[in-house]
């Protein structure tokens, strides 16, 4: 990771376009009580080193297996080699306060050169002990010839030290938010912050079943604005042996995708849907994986292809005929899949007619499950589909049926190898789901019992994302 241009501002502390330093900057803010990292004052930072220096003393003389200690992991997966970290380091806290408090000294020359995040005059070089992901792993140095670490400038300094404060951590990992929105940088940073407050003194078994990096970015972006807006997630682990960075991102209409189904009762009705297919529980019956955070996920991208697909998460729900839903849930889902497919995905056409075509052969066959589990072992393959639209043209042509149904030209954009294709036959699929329901034909073993409806009805009046997953507060002192 690289720093950018040069930039200006009146106070010691600029948000520069270098994730993790931004990520630090708006954290330095808000634990100053300032609105923008430009609004920081001197004697601000000077306040906020004063915070994390006890907090990092608290941390690096913490007994292992301690609250306290919890901390002192957070900082080893971005610090490894850093004074507050190193095994050596010394136990005692008087001992090992000068030492940290040489970190965050004020620039008192220009010897070292222009700050390598924004350019202002710096009087210290900081090279992989102190800055994640600035060097190799397996070299000592990769700095380039004849430096001896990046120029860092005062408040840049307190920024990348106030980078766990702002990202989301866990005991080897940490995630920052790079967005369009400052808005939404700011609530993902506030939250963050009053996490980590409540980690430095409880540490994460004193946490709630908190929200993921990915559920506190989308409430940020739905309360910062309805518009267009994209983000990314960076989350890595600065460790000595195998440090990694994964990018995560979502599309510019996401938050206009989250307001139209927190609006409509049936896009909630299918969310809430997935969310709870995605729930997962031990043996014990305790929750291992909260589907809404599940479900948040499914809405971001990684950089490299290894995320899942909420479209083919819709459609293995759809398809399980093992799984009953409730009145109406098939509906929802599917209205949330097209739902997805258009704000989201940019998808306009429309496969009704083509669905209507398969509902009929379904419903009209001896043994419509069967049918439908010929269908749901084709319905993603471009060849196996089209065998079994062929098929079922032809018996509902000789059945006289036929010629008023969608013919081999509208089959094309689902049965060729194009962009979209494969999404176009999940939605296939889910309207074809959604027709049957209509028709009275029943393609699931057993429907929902009425307490399993009476929950789902419970459902559709809460709103998809709610503010108290991540409730941090620490109560009266």
């Amino acid at each position: 990771m690289t720093a950018t241009g040069p930039l200006t501002a009146t106070g010691p502390l600029t948000a520069t376009g270098h994730p993790l330093q931004r990520a630090g900057a708006w954290a330095a803010a808000v634990m100053a009580g300032r609105s923008h990292p430009d609004d920081v004052t001197t004697a601000d930072v000077e306040r906020v080193a004063q915070v994390m220096v006890q907090d990092v003393l608290t941390a690096a003389t913490a007994v292992k297996d301690t609250d306290r200690y919890d901390w002192w992991k957070v900082l080893n997966a971005l610090y490894p080699n850093s004074k507050a970290t190193r095994s050596s380091r010394p136990r005692d806290r008087a001992l090992l306060q000068a030492e940290i408090e040489a970190l965050f000294v004020p620039d008192t020359d220009q010897t070292a050169g222009p700050c390598a995040f924004c350019s202002r005059p710096a009087s210290v070089l900081w090279a992989k002990s102190n800055l994640p992901l600035f060097d190799s792993s397996s070299v000592v140095n990769m700095l380039p010839l004849q430096m001896r670490g990046w120029p860092v400038c005062y408040g840049c300094r307190i920024a990348m030290w106030a980078l766990p404060y702002g990202a989301w951590v866990s005991a080897g990992s940490a995630t920052v938010l790079s967005c369009e929105s400052e808005a939404a940088i700011a609530q993902f940073a506030r939250r963050n912050v009053q996490r980590a407050r409540r980690i430095t003194q409880a540490g994460f078994t004193g946490l709630p079943a908190g929200a993921r990096p990915e559920y506190v970015t989308l409430v940020a972006l739905r309360d910062a604005a309805p518009g267009l807006c994209a983000t990314t997630l960076w989350t890595f682990k600065n460790d000595n042996q195998e440090p990694w960075l994964r990018v995560t991102q979502t599309r510019r209409a996401v938050p206009v995708f989250l307001a139209r189904v927190d609006a409509n009762a049936a896009l909630r009705r299918g969310w809430h849907l997935l969310a709870r297919a995605l729930t997962r529980y031990d043996k014990a019956g305790k929750v291992t994986a909260h589907g809404v955070q599940e479900a948040a996920r499914l809405l971001f991208e990684a950089e490299d292809g290894r995320s899942q697909s909420l479209l083919l998460r819709v459609h293995e729900l759809l398809k399980d005929t093992d799984r009953p839903l409730p009145a109406g849930g098939r509906e929802g889902l599917a209205r949330l899949a097209l739902a997805y497919a258009e704000e989201v995905l940019g998808m306009t056409s429309d496969v009704t007619a083509v669905a209507t075509l398969i509902a009929q052969w379904i419903a009209r066959g001896t043994s419509p499950r069967g049918r439908f589990a010929e269908y749901r072992s084709a319905a993603l393959s471009d060849y196996k589909l089209g065998m079994l639209l062929m098929q079922a043209y032809s018996r509902l042509l000789l059945d006289g049926q036929a010629p008023a149904l969608a013919g081999p030209e509208q089959w094309q954009a689902l049965i060729q190898r194009r962009p979209r294709a494969w999404e176009q036959r999940m939605l296939l699929f889910a309207q074809v789901s959604v027709l049957l329901q209509q028709q009275g034909v029943a393609i699931s073993e057993q429907p929902a019992n009425e307490e399993e409806q009476r929950r789902l009805e419970a459902l559709e009046n809460q709103p998809i994302l709610d503010d108290a997953e991540f409730d941090y507060e620490m109560g009266p002192a």
